[in-house]
């Protein structure tokens, strides 16, 4: 992998294929592996940015709470530091919120987006609470033991024994989080803010990928506007990791989508 310095903290990246640049965003004790399947279908056709976010994967795990916002900086200083003007941005979950961040913000950086099994809802006070019990079960008893946990409920239910082996995968890359960086990713998305306004107001092309047997990220917490210039898309039988589930549906979906809004 590659690193660039981001402010003080060093973020890893990939990087694979020629065109048009999109950044792909993975989720929460996820790393740019999280897209490994889903890359060598895009690279044929897009030049594919995929980092280890803050706290995540390769990259630099600071101690303490971030914020979205700052977590979104860092790819945003990515970007600049790579010498891309513009970008397509593609954020699976905890990506998803990086990105809404992105588009409030420095939405001239960007040429679409999209949200993958993702929301711009805020936390619910029932999933604020949720945040707070991951960082007790990191802190108390480990990565280890919180990611055995997590990781089946976010496979559609009826097929968590037939994706055993794509189970372990997600597994195995959640052990590698780091739990600082666990924790301080965790406090980001229990305080981030409601970005609805934000997807519906954009004049940006948008993707919204949900899976029919997401339990994490219900459809209906994707699909909260149908705005010109949006395009929605549920992938039958998957839950909330399309990109080990169905990757090449989830793939399809995004060329598809690029090839209709960014230009070559």
């Amino acid at each position: 992998m590659e690193k660039v310095l981001c402010e003080g903290t060093t973020i890893c990246y990939a990087e694979q294929g020629k065109g048009e640049p999109i950044i792909l965003l993975h989720g929460f004790c996820g790393s740019s592996s999280y897209w490994a399947e889903v890359v060598p279908l895009l690279s044929q056709s897009y030049r594919c940015i995929v980092p280890d976010l803050r706290g995540h994967g390769r990259s630099d795990a600071p101690l303490g709470a971030y914020t979205i916002d700052q977590m979104a900086n860092d790819v945003l200083k990515l970007q600049e530091q790579l010498d891309i003007p513009q970008a397509a941005w593609f954020g699976h979950s905890l990506g998803g919120y990086l990105t809404l961040s992105a588009v409030q913000r420095h939405s001239d950086r960007l040429t679409a987006f999209g949200l993958i099994h993702s929301t711009a809802y805020a936390d619910t006070e029932e999933g604020k609470e949720k945040r707070n019990k991951a960082v007790a079960t990191i802190q108390t008893d480990g990565i280890t033991t919180f990611v055995d946990g997590l990781v089946p409920g976010l496979f559609a239910p009826e097929r968590v024994e037939s994706l055993s082996d794509q189970v372990l995968k997600v597994k195995e890359i959640g052990y590698k989080t780091p739990p600082q960086g666990a924790v301080g990713t965790s406090l980001a998305m229990r305080e981030r803010a409601d970005r609805r306004d934000v997807l519906s107001a954009s004049t940006l092309p948008a993707l919204l990928v949900a899976g029919e047997q997401d339990q994490a990220v219900p459809p209906a917490r994707t699909f909260t506007t149908d705005r010109a210039g949006v395009t929605q898309v549920t992938i039958s039988e998957a839950g909330h990791m399309s990109l080990f589930e169905a990757p090449e549906q989830l793939a399809h979906a995004i060329l598809a989508f690029s090839q209709q809004n960014i230009q070559q």
